[in-house]
């Protein structure tokens, strides 16, 4: 129904995006890959355009409108949703984990585990999608990712080093610092070194 909806990004978090198009506030769910994409302009003081590739979702429960930062990570959604047994938040789930070239690269190496570290992702839906995606994933678009570097393509941030950035970033703009500058300083630190350790590092780089 709605290919994509562009307009002023009036409101991010982790799991949502709000595109105010026409005076319309269109409320999308994001992966926290899309997050990233689009936490990098936004300004809660001035309006930023974005551009989300959507899907609409209908369901017995209810209707949910998702949104992606790029055509890739819709057709990664679209391929992963045809899979028996895997919904929208699962799917959702592993780009959040992978972006679609990556995602491609670990269906093309069968690499079950990889896609298992994504949240609510078993060891027997992990193997599913790898059945049921193998072939397809190499007559897509995603030809070319499994051409890529093994060190390039296989890179995967864990869901939870994501998870622990986003609560850095939360705590820096809690103190008062601007969340694109936080966004920026928290983007050169390693996020295996803990919480606490992240916000020291980032607080000594912003106040530089």
């Amino acid at each position: 129904m709605f290919y994509y909806i562009k307009g002023n990004l009036s409101v991010l978090t982790p799991a949502f995006a709000v595109i105010d198009a026409g005076g319309v506030g269109y409320k999308l769910t994001i992966s926290t890959t899309t997050f990233g994409y689009l936490s990098q302009n936004y300004s809660e003081e001035e309006a930023v355009e974005a551009k989300l590739f959507s899907y609409l979702s209908v369901r017995e429960d209810g209707v949910e409108l998702f949104g992606f930062f790029s055509e890739a990570e819709s057709e990664a959604f679209k391929l992963l949703t045809s899979v028996s047994g895997v919904g929208p938040k699962a799917a959702m789930a592993i780009l959040s984990v992978f972006t679609p070239e990556e995602f491609a690269y670990a269906v093309y190496q069968n690499d079950t585990k990889g896609i298992s570290k994504a949240n609510g992702i078993g060891a027997k839906t992990a193997a599913r999608i790898v059945l049921e995606l193998h072939d397809k994933i190499t007559k897509t678009k995603f030809d070319t990712a499994i051409t890529v570097s093994p060190t390039t393509a296989s890179r995967t941030v864990s869901a939870s080093n994501k998870g622990i950035l986003n609560e850095a970033q939360e705590a820096l703009v809690t103190l008062g610092y601007n969340k694109n500058k936080a966004s920026a300083v928290l983007q050169e630190i390693d996020p295996s070194i803990g919480l606490e350790e992240i916000i020291k590092l980032a607080l000594k780089k912003l106040m530089q």
